[in-house]
């Protein structure tokens, strides 16, 4: 369990607070690049650690990230006009460029020193892998841009999608990284013992600290001359990766894939979840249809989301759609959708769960593992120093696997292969 105070330390993101001040230091999601598809298009609200803020698409194509409210008077940005490399507030017309600088001030006298003083807050932004990426932290510690092996990948062999999670980051990230909840959560075919979620409920969870954060491996029983191990990357501070090779009843996935998450913070109570999905080779790229199935099995799919937002239609309000009947006779949750299951649980914690109160097991390694990590890292910020996984060359090529192994045998060697990165 974790103290009052260090839940507190790791659970709040704000400006000036442990984990907010972590989080500064790295890059992070704030947009899916197709929500700004075209330059000079409409402005975007959002909201990182707290922060209000506007992206948008500038006449040269780059995105700009500036706060949500003009200098001026406070008045609202997202209604602002986005012409000629700027963002123009319409009470006043002052307009600002990508970096914050005040480019025009018609409502003032030509030539005003006053132009040359005001500023909006902006932040750096990269476009990478289908993300518009924010930099929040101070200037001189800013990290090379991001360089995932999912980010590598050709479009025609990745997919990311993002879905609001009405709790806090920690807990849906602690979901992520919790691999035993899978045997019952997601057990979605009661009693086939085929599946190895029945076979055995009780994997083995090692832990291994790299760089980047750390390297955990799963291993279930699967039958006395084999045994199913699933490697994952927990990538600091909040991105997990994890194989889908091999399908969970034993047999091989007709389009293996590796996938993951980001949990990026909004602020203390909720957050943005960025799902990744990327091919496992360069000869097998992942199709529409397959994208769209993977989509919906897991509850994200077209017509599971409020139209024009990335809020579910499944929630807190309606129990999740549960069926009582389902959840009898057909699955252990009787709710539909693997992540939806997983948000039926980590948003019924409340937002903010008081870790104070809990009783951890041997399942819980990872969980531990992380939350440990984290709050290292608040204290080497605190120091001045530099945390783990700021230097691009420390994951960009790692990749997570999944297959069987004979008892005993060293997966290190066995899988060697499938660890490193293809793209």
């Amino acid at each position: 369990m974790l103290t009052v105070e260090d839940n507190t330390r790791l659970t709040l993101v704000g400006p000036g607070t442990p984990a907010g001040e972590l989080m500064r230091r790295y890059w992070m999601p704030a947009v899916l690049s197709t929500e700004l598809p075209e330059k000079d298009g409409s402005p975007v609200r959002v909201r990182l650690l707290g922060e209000d803020l506007i992206a948008y698409r500038d006449s040269t194509g780059a995105v700009g990230l500036v706060d949500a409210h003009c200098p001026h008077r406070r008045a609202p940005m997202f209604f602002g006009r986005n012409e000629e490399c700027g963002l123009r507030c319409v009470y006043h017309g002052w307009k600002f460029d990508r970096n914050g600088d005040c480019v025009d001030m018609p409502s003032e006298p030509a030539g005003t020193p006053l132009q040359a003083k005001v500023k909006i807050n902006a932040y750096p932004t990269f476009e990478g892998g289908g993300l518009v990426w924010a930099y929040m932290g101070p200037k001189e510690q800013m990290p090379a841009a991001p360089d995932y092996e999912w980010m590598r990948a050709p479009t025609t062999h990745r997919h990311v999608s993002k879905t609001f999670e009405d709790c806090n980051y920690l807990q849906a990230m602690e979901g992520g990284l919790d691999t035993a909840h899978s045997s019952f959560a997601h057990n979605n075919k009661l009693g086939d013992m085929s599946e190895l979620r029945n076979a055995d409920t009780s994997p083995r969870i090692d832990v291994i600290h790299t760089d980047y954060g750390y390297c955990y491996t799963s291993t279930r029983r699967s039958r006395p001359e084999k045994h199913y191990m699933r490697i994952y990357h927990y990538v600091m501070p909040f991105q997990q990766m994890r194989g889908t090779v091999t399908a969970f009843n034993g047999e091989k996935n007709d389009m293996p894939h590796l996938d993951g998450h980001i949990w990026v913070p909004i602020d203390d109570h909720t957050c943005n979840v960025y799902n990744i999905i990327w091919a496992y080779d360069h000869d097998v790229p992942l199709s529409r249809d397959y994208l769209t199935e993977w989509e919906t099995v897991t509850g994200r799919g077209p017509n599971d989301f409020v139209p024009g937002t990335f809020v579910l239609k499944a929630g807190k309000h309606n129990d999740y759609f549960i069926d009582r009947q389902v959840q009898k006779t057909q699955t252990y949750t009787g709710i539909p959708g693997i992540n939806t299951q997983d948000y039926a649980l980590q948003e019924g914690m409340g937002q903010i769960v008081d870790r104070s109160k809990e009783f951890l097991g041997t399942s819980d390694k990872a969980i531990v593992a992380m939350r440990r990590m984290m709050l290292e890292a608040t204290r080497v910020v605190e120091r001045g120093d530099t945390p783990k996984a700021t230097i691009p060359a420390s994951y960009r090529n790692v990749r997570p696997y999944d297959n069987f192994i004979e008892p005993g045998a060293d997966w290190q060697i066995a899988f060697a292969d499938g660890l490193v990165a293809k793209f």
